[in-house]
């Protein structure tokens, strides 16, 4: 219920159009789908006269419009989290501007945190819908983290009791509503096509878009993200492979009907065959599908995602034809759909005992039954978090987060918790970079050290006091260090037309090098060449002699930190001189 009787500060809109507003707000906090949200939204704005702007002039102004009880527990929410020491009371960022290329989870939640910074914050998405069925595992940060935000008051289910999941959907949902309400400036429809140098010293940076038309064009921004997943439209950032054993995965979404019956099916949280060989023998006898791990989660849909082996989707009649390479193993011509719906059907219903009435597809945005088969095989990562590009006195810093950063393995229900940490951590960047306290290479520097932390996260090995964590890094990392990656390190990853000012060449003395050398313990020292080298084939270290003949080590090492500098592929290992010459070479520049 409203609380009726308050006085209504002055200022505030008329009588009617109070009323009008918090009806609007109603229908704002209970709208289910991309479109209505932000139609609702921008009726709201217009009704009130504001336009999406940085937080300090936007969220206080909406505040003092909206008073309703509804309204007032959810400012509760936003105030506390706000009122952060690392938010400088939203005036950290107060003359940056931002652009987050996706809508998706990770790109909103960088969105909101670079908008309480106080930067002004655009985000592009090119659909005009939220369609994703697949479900998200949550780590207990994650639930913590969306429950501060107000979770609860835009969608009354989430996470209750022992539910530590949420539809991909219904979370892009709540956050996008977080965004506009803190003044976050959502744009849908728009593909970012590139980039667009600033033409001369007075015009900054601009995106290429698609419509080319659209007013967005015309924005300037100094910060740029990239957020739209493995498709990653940034250029400049490298990827690294890492390859396992063939993994096929099967993901299908069934229409939940929420009747009594499908309330009672408990839901699967993870059995892997290690843990449970008769369950997946059974299944194996009956079926005919063998599996190696599965998944149900219960939400807007029946969700379930399971790693299937070939043989048996080849037996199934799900793949037509055996091939070698993978694309051509899981190609849309080597595929027959029906069989994959009814493999995946027939795990659904080994797998819940048969006790799910009915077991209809939901529909994906394509209008078709949402199920689906994937490779992941072969894992990617970006070789980078980061990079600042600086033309005609313009730099643009560049980062990305979610799966454009690093791609989930999903049997680890990783992907949404690493998304958010790289989300965090990308905001961390953007403050520091507008801190005008680091350089360029600091800023570069303390991201790389931060991001290879990303990998290695487990919620075990996150800092405990959920009630402590910020948006800084150590708050998050108990075993965090700052100086993992030095400046000297990342000047690859500053492409400029300008001088890079080397200020870290001349602070350590002659003496200091003398004092660190006599402190590093020869097993140390190969450690650390060995992890150098770790992603080659082609190079192996095992001692101090031999392993370094060739050149190759000493090449490839160089590489990891200036790839610009050579071709690492074209070397030959039985040209030793010109390879130990390129890089005594190589070494100087």
């Amino acid at each position: 219920m409203e609380s009726r009787g308050k006085a209504v500060p002055r200022g505030t809109a008329t009588s009617p159009e109070s009323a009008m507003a918090s009806e609007l707000f109603d229908q704002f906090v209970s709208a289910a789908t991309f479109k209505s949200v932000l139609h609702t939204n921008r009726q709201l704005c217009e009704l009130l006269r504001l336009k999406p702007t940085n937080v300090t002039n936007f969220y206080p102004r909406l505040k003092s419009k909206l008073h309703s009880w509804r309204a007032a527990s959810l400012w509760a929410k936003l105030d506390k989290r706000a009122s952060h020491k690392c938010y400088n009371r939203g005036k950290a960022c107060p003359n940056t501007r931002v652009l987050i290329i996706g809508a998706g989870p990770c790109g909103l939640r960088a969105a909101i945190e670079a908008q309480l910074l106080g930067a002004k914050v655009v985000v592009l998405e090119k659909r005009d819908r939220f369609s994703r069925n697949n479900v998200l595992h949550l780590w207990p940060f994650v639930i913590h983290d969306l429950r501060n935000l107000g979770a609860k008051k835009f969608f009354g289910k989430f996470c209750a009791g022992s539910i530590d999941h949420i539809s991909i959907r219904q979370l892009q949902i709540i956050l996008l509503k977080v965004a506009l309400l803190l003044g976050v400036e959502v744009h849908e429809n728009v593909g970012f096509d590139g980039l667009i140098e600033p033409p001369e010293a007075g015009i900054g940076w601009h995106a290429q878009v698609s419509p080319a038309d659209h007013p967005v064009s015309q924005y300037e921004f100094d910060v740029l993200i990239g957020a739209d997943g493995k498709r990653n439209t940034l250029l400049g950032f490298n990827r690294k492979e890492f390859r396992g054993k063939l993994a096929i995965a099967v993901t299908a979404n069934f229409i939940n009907r929420h009747s009594p019956d499908e309330a009672r099916v408990p839901e699967i949280s993870g059995v892997a065959f290690i843990f449970n060989q008769k369950f997946f023998q059974d299944m194996k006898e009956q079926t005919s599908i063998d599996l190696e791990n599965i998944v149900y989660y219960k939400d807007d849909t029946h969700y379930f995602v399971m790693t299937a082996k070939k043989q048996s989707l080849l037996e199934r009649g799900v793949i037509i034809q055996d091939y070698n390479d993978t694309a051509r193993l899981l190609a849309a011509e080597n595929v027959d759909r029906e069989a994959l719906m009814e493999y995946a059907r027939d795990a659904a219903d080994f797998a819940t005992s048969y006790q799910l009435p009915h077991l209809d597809f939901a529909v994906n945005h394509y209008g078709q039954a949402d199920v689906a088969m994937f490779d992941f095989t072969s894992m990617y990562a970006a070789e980078n978090a980061c990079r600042v590009i600086e033309r005609r006195g313009h730099k643009l810093l560049q980062g990305l987060v979610g799966d454009s950063l690093l791609e989930p393995f999903w049997p680890t229900g990783s992907g949404c918790a690493r998304g958010f940490l790289s989300s965090f951590d990308a905001a961390w960047m953007i403050r520091s970079w507008a801190s005008g306290r680091m350089s360029i290479l600091q800023v570069l520097a303390e991201r790389e050290s931060i991001y290879r932390l990303l990998a290695q996260t487990t919620p075990e090995n996150l800092s405990k006091d959920l009630n402590q964590y910020t948006l800084n890094p150590s708050s998050r990392y108990p075993n965090l260090n700052l100086s993992a990656v030095l400046p000297f390190q990342v000047r690859s990853l500053y492409d400029t037309d300008g001088k890079i000012l080397c200020f870290y060449q001349n602070q350590l003395s002659n003496n200091s090098f003398i004092v660190l050398e006599s402190m590093i313990h020869p097993d140390t020292l190969l450690n650390w060449c060995q992890k150098q080298v770790a992603l080659s084939d082609r190079v192996k270290i095992q001692d101090f002699t031999t392993s370094w003949k060739d050149g190759l080590a000493l090449c490839t090492i160089l590489h990891h930190y200036r790839p610009d500098l050579m071709d690492i592929n074209k070397l030959d290992p039985e040209n030793v001189a010109q390879n130990n010459q390129l890089v005594r070479t190589k070494s100087c520049i």
